[in-house]
């Protein structure tokens, strides 16, 4: 390999943190259950949001987690989420913001695992699948804290399929010879525009049991319906 295998600069990697924490403690401070959570709640899900996808990656990776080998990550991650905290009221009527907040947390971590996966040697494949994964493994953890359904698992728009768009697109203009800088902002592009289109025009998979419905329809095509004629019907 010609690329160093740690290409991901340090503010790079502290951005998508950041961002993270506060779409972490927006959620969080708005969060509506049995119970509602005190200010150590709101900073824990914002931290686990800023850093779960990089703890993820790494992980994943077998290597040791970066998100723990400075400082940098737990302040920076700490100190979103409390400016998230201070701008819930104003936030929480911007819903544009906390949707492009969302678009580009899962676009920066799903570019940076899918980069870092691809330069420690690991083929096209499993490298999109660490990208998905660190993009959304912040929002997956951030619900099994909150005792909620995970996101990723119903019926919504978008969300890892945009990422995993995005890394397989990166993934594949590298291996046409883009440079992994330039292949990671076509990626990161990709994941946000997909995620934000989905959720303007309420784009999702089909629901499974939308699937059976479909199914059982055509079995029955065939079957003679006897209508009522004294029902009306």
């Amino acid at each position: 390999m010609n690329e160093p295998i740690l290409i991901i600069p340090l503010w790079a990697d502290l951005t998508a943190v950041g961002l993270g924490g506060i779409q972490g403690a927006l959620f969080a401070a708005g969060f509506r259950g049995q119970r509602r959570l005190d200010f150590l709640g709101v900073a824990i899900i914002g931290i686990m949001v800023g850093m779960g996808g990089g703890l993820i990656r790494d992980l994943l990776l077998n290597v040791t987690p970066v998100t723990l080998q400075s400082n940098w990550y737990l302040l920076t991650a700490t100190a979103a989420s409390l400016l998230g905290m201070l701008l819930a009221g104003f936030l929480s009527k911007a819903n544009g913001v906390i949707v492009g907040l969302d678009a580009i947390v899962i676009a920066l971590f799903g570019a940076f695992g899918t980069s870092k996966a691809l330069t420690l040697g690991l083929p096209l494949v499993p490298a999109v699948f660490i990208g998905a994964c660190a993009a959304v493994g912040g929002g997956v953890l951030r619900d099994i804290l909150v005792g909620l359904p995970v996101a990723i698992m119903h019926v919504g728009s978008l969300y890892a399929v945009a990422a995993a768009a995005g890394c397989l697109v990166l993934a594949v203009s590298h291996a046409f010879g883009v440079p992994m800088i330039a292949a990671a902002v076509i990626g990161i592009v990709v994941t946000a525009v997909i995620r934000v289109l989905a959720v303007v025009f309420d784009v999702s998979l089909p629901e499974q049991r939308m699937l059976h419905r479909r199914k059982v329809a055509v079995e029955t095509a065939a079957i003679k319906i006897i209508r009522n004629e004294d029902s009306g019907r």
